[in-house]
């Protein structure tokens, strides 16, 4: 937001060649975000703050700016990786100075603990995870990712370097990591509630079904991408986008429209979806046909008529090749910019775990 304070952090990086490094950042977050250039000096601007970078005798100039303490430290930890992948061997020190915690550490990790957990449908499980701080998942994007400690083993967690890189725990103490939607938040309980789509022995799935009170699990976020205002709303996908569409159709107010369309396997998969807004469901059911091996979804999508005229928004998530179709439909199509839909690919058919990133 224009009116929130900016932070900032600043670092002066002793380097060999400090013109090379300027280059490889610039050529590698032209595909991430915004890069203006100007007589050795250049702006990267991105979703979490900005970076200006300046040549200096010997060394790289950096200032980060940011509207918040999280977002700061995302943009100076993803600077500090890249400098020190891109030095190619050659030791680089990362000191940041500026509107940094005083204390060390990840400002958008969380501890917390399985409470309960339960069947939602035969393939859905529910974890309800008890956290001090849920205002902090309120916003900022539908997904986190869960941190999974070794069975029969203390946890250990991330932290961060002093330079803001996170250091993960290795060995015997690695940590399993995979991202799921909030599906619901209880600030009274002070509960998080995880929905996980159940695939076999997968890490994820494996530690849903054998989730137990008093577990501990580290959480990373929010993040992902946060639907925008709209008066209609097309909200799809197959069963890893359920709790992600859930959960949206919870929070639309009353003067809104939404057509829903989910891919399952069958009825018994189906889940009520209560919202104050106007919406029409539809379900379609695949059978056997194992999931993402279908047109379903976007053969469906294609069939929606947009509105005319208003302010619509689309939400879909399913498997890579549907994401892919439908995207290209709504873009060449709908000619919907890209502000007004967010189409992820939750998973790819044939990569092992692949359904545990973004359920």
């Amino acid at each position: 937001m224009a009116d929130e304070p900016e932070l900032r952090a600043e670092a002066r990086v002793a380097m060999r060649d400090p013109g090379a490094m300027l280059e490889r950042l610039c050529t590698h977050f032209a595909g991430h975000g915004t890069v203006t250039r100007h007589d050795g000096r250049a702006r990267l601007e991105g979703r979490f703050g900005a970076a200006e970078l300046c040549l200096a005798d010997g060394a790289l100039d950096i200032a980060v700016t940011s509207p918040s303490e999280t977002h700061l430290f995302v943009v100076t930890s993803s600077v500090a990786e890249h400098l020190h992948a891109f030095a190619e061997g050659e030791p680089l020190r990362v000191s940041w100075r500026g509107s940094l915690p005083d204390q060390p550490g990840i400002p958008y990790f969380r501890e917390a603990v399985v409470r309960r957990a339960h069947d939602v449908t035969p393939a859905m499980r529910r974890v309800v995870l008890a956290c001090e701080d849920t205002a902090h998942f309120e916003s900022g994007g539908l997904h986190v990712s869960v941190l999974i400690p070794p069975p029969g083993r203390e946890p250990v967690w991330p932290g961060a370097g002093t330079d803001n890189r996170v250091i993960w725990p290795s060995g015997a103490d690695e940590l399993v990591r995979r991202v799921y939607t909030i599906r619901s938040i209880d600030p009274l309980r002070r509960e998080l509630a995880i929905d996980v789509v159940l695939h076999d022995t997968s890490p994820g799935s494996s530690w849903a079904r054998n989730a137990r009170a008093g577990d501990r699990v580290g959480l990373l976020g929010p993040g992902g991408g946060d639907v925008v205002p709209a008066d209609w709303y097309l909200l799809c996908g197959d069963e890893t986008a359920l709790p992600a569409i859930a959960r949206i159709a919870a929070g639309l107010p009353a003067e809104v429209r939404a057509e829903i369309v989910i891919e399952v396997a069958n009825r018994a998969e189906q889940q009520e979806l209560p919202s104050q807004a106007a919406i029409e469901i539809t379900w379609l059911h695949r059978g056997d046909a194992p999931a993402g091996t279908t047109d379903l979804l976007p053969r469906a999508v294609m069939g929606v008529a947009p509105p005319e005229g208003g302010n619509p928004f689309v939400f879909a998530s399913c498997e890579r090749a549907a994401a892919r179709a439908i995207r290209k439909h709504l873009r060449e199509a709908w000619k919907l910019p890209k502000d007004r839909h967010l189409v992820a690919a939750y998973w790819r058919r044939g990569h092992a775990d692949s359904h545990d990133h973004g359920e």
